[in-house]
């Protein structure tokens, strides 16, 4: 797989520099949002190809502007894709606009990639495949990588809580589908609102988007020219008891398909931005994003914040260069970032398909998952299921399709409970003991997502999982005799709680320095423990396992 190259910001004189690289940005493209203050009235400027104001004018025919088209959020009609007829000094472009005054931000059009790649089983299996599938249950027989029993999203288990429901909507911002595929049979989204006639019914904007929006052709046919796409769909949403390939997280949910990167697994922020808005905009619940690229843009910030402000989570993959490298959209505050495993536990370093690659870390991390050699569907075939891939693009659909699931168990629930609950719930000191340290670290986050444990405990009031727990130290975690108890707060009780809300055990605070716990007729499993205050209330609230 080949490294992107990375883009070097340097603020100087309050102007920012980006390093002149063609895989990293578009060298002939600008994007441009206008001040909120702006007195001009660009709304015909589309159909004009100008904006009708003299100075932005002059500039952009100085440098043979070829198209105007707006991106990004489109019902404020603010923000613009220009592209230019050849190649240009990006830095100087960008000094050049924003010297104009009437921009909000000036920034280049970055690129990101798939976060992926595929390996080939060299015997094509015509049985089902389903044991295939350690990531959803790992009974340690894995025969292309080492394996640990258990070292799994125990989906097994989740589908005896929830196997979702078809009202809910995960938009997979990708390489397309292959739309025929029988694994996806009345599973993509269908915009009711929308027949193909030539016209745009609904006045969104896209003609006849009866089935999503290729973004990158801008046309209504977003099938799948690259393989990645297909096989992260199938990982959310593929059928299950069908007596074929392989089993989705989600039985149910519908499938809105918006092709964002192309037949190279590549690209543009703008395409991501607009498919973004697109999702949003048309109903989508969660959006997968198994995509990244390093460059940090404003107007995928904002496309990001549109969606979490309407109450859809956004999981992005981490990205897979084996370093702390920012990747965005993972970067963004309002994404679930998610890293990959291996069947054995481990980070994901190297991934099969390269020595130098691995699952990317650092403090934005929330959760990892199984994500090397993970088999899939075939964009090419309908009946081929020997192909298998391994990124963190294969890690994030398995944390999109339990997102689609907790929100089947109750669609009220926000981008921050559905991340709260699957951090809560992770399993913490799963891989590496030089890397998984107790609690949080940058390699796994907060541990590997445990399907049935989240699912669970979406079963139950999760309103006390927002605590925060930076004042309180429960240590060992996990144990098997004794717990400890440390804060710098007052407390004055503690009460460990079972998966399903059920207090087993409470203890009150004698006021010494540490307050220390006996837990040694506990089951072995998963706990909440809660400490509280003179006054019963919640302080902080942690996982805790029994060992």
């Amino acid at each position: 797989m080949k490294k992107i190259v990375y883009t070097t910001l340097c603020i100087l004189l309050s102007s920012i520099t980006f390093a002149q690289n063609e895989s990293n940005f578009a060298v002939n493209q600008l994007i441009v949002k206008f001040k909120s203050n702006s007195s001009y009235d660009f709304k015909n400027c589309i159909s004009k190809q100008r904006f009708e104001h003299n100075g932005l004018d002059l500039l952009n025919n100085k440098h043979n502007i070829h198209t105007i088209v707006r991106t990004g959020n489109k019902k404020k009609q603010d923000t613009y894709l220009l592209e230019f007829k050849s190649k240009k000094d990006i830095n100087q472009l960008i000094q050049e606009y924003q010297n104009t005054e009437l921009f909000e931000y000036v920034e280049p059009n970055f690129i990101g990639k798939g976060g992926g790649q595929k390996g080939l089983f060299k015997t094509t299996p015509n049985d089902l495949h389903f044991s295939r599938q350690y990531g959803l249950d790992n009974d340690g027989s894995f025969t292309l990588s080492p394996a640990v029993v258990d070292a799994d999203i125990d989906m097994d288990l989740g589908w005896d809580l929830e196997q979702g429901d078809q009202s809910i909507i995960v938009a997979v911002l990708d390489a397309g589908v292959k739309l025929d595929h029988p694994e996806f049979s009345n599973r993509i989204w269908v915009n009711s609102s929308e027949t193909l006639n030539s016209v745009d019914d609904d006045n969104n904007g896209y003609v006849d988007d009866n089935r999503g929006w290729d973004f990158v052709n801008n046309d209504n046919i977003a099938t799948d020219d690259h393989g990645h796409g297909t096989n992260v769909a199938g990982i959310i949403g593929a059928n299950a008891n069908n007596n074929i390939g392989y089993a989705g997280v989600d039985w149910n949910c519908k499938l809105m398909i918006c092709k964002i990167l192309n037949q190279n697994n590549i690209g543009y922020y703008s395409w991501w931005s607009d498919a973004i808005y697109y999702a949003v905009d048309n109903g989508a619940n969660v959006l997968n994003m198994s995509v990244g690229g390093t460059g940090f843009s404003n107007l995928l910030k904002d496309a990001i914040d549109y969606a979490y402000n309407n109450n859809v989570t956004v999981v992005a993959c981490m990205m897979n260069e084996d370093n702390n490298v920012t990747y965005y959209p993972a970067g963004f505050v309002n994404t679930i970032a998610v890293g990959s495993t291996d069947a054995n536990d481990q980070r994901s370093s190297p991934f099969f398909w390269n020595n130098n690659s691995g699952s990317n870390y650092g403090n934005h991390i929330d959760v990892v998952a199984p994500g090397n050699y993970v088999y899939g569907l075939n964009y090419l075939s309908n009946t081929d299921y020997s192909y298998y891939w391994g990124g963190t693009s294969q890690a994030t659909p398995l944390v999109a399709g339990l997102s689609a699931l907790l929100l089947a168990q109750d669609l009220n629930r926000t981008p921050n409970d559905i991340r709260t609950i699957i951090r809560s719930t992770s399993e913490d000191q799963v891989g590496n003991a030089s890397e998984d340290i107790m609690g949080f670290d940058f390699y796994y986050g907060h541990g590997r997502i445990n399907a049935y444990q989240a699912l669970l405990l979406g079963i139950t009031n999760t309103e006390e999982l927002d605590v925060n727990n930076e004042q309180v130290s429960i240590f060992p975690n996990p144990s098997s005799t004794f717990l400890f108890v440390e804060s710098e707060m007052d407390f004055n009780e503690v009460s460990i709680l079972n998966m399903l809300g059920i207090e087993l055990l409470k203890k009150v605070h004698q006021h010494s320095e540490v307050m220390q716990i006996d837990i040694s007729n506990l089951p072995k499993g998963h706990y909440i423990i809660n400490v509280m205050d003179q006054d019963g209330k919640v302080i902080s609230t942690e996982k805790l396992i029994k060992k």
